[in-house]
């Protein structure tokens, strides 16, 4: 039962932290923006790609992690 509630608490701190985020990712304009994302338009389809900015993301939490798995 105990590692049921670990889980439990896990996710729900998972869900917190992506809701603070999507708070605060509309305050960066330049995010989505970025010079390497993919953008298409044509007369009735816009395709969008964002794979500088996925590739800044995946930096960033990588380093995150990585301070986290160092100091545990």
């Amino acid at each position: 039962m105990g590692e049921l509630a670990r889980v439990m608490i896990l996710i729900g701190t998972v869900l917190i932290v992506i809701g603070l985020v999507m708070l605060v990712l509309p305050r960066f304009p330049f995010l989505g923006r970025l010079p390497g994302d993919i953008l298409i338009k044509k007369e009735h389809l816009t395709f969008y790609f964002p794979l500088a900015t996925s590739i800044v993301i995946s930096i960033i939490i990588s380093v995150i992690l990585y301070l986290i798995n160092k100091f545990r």
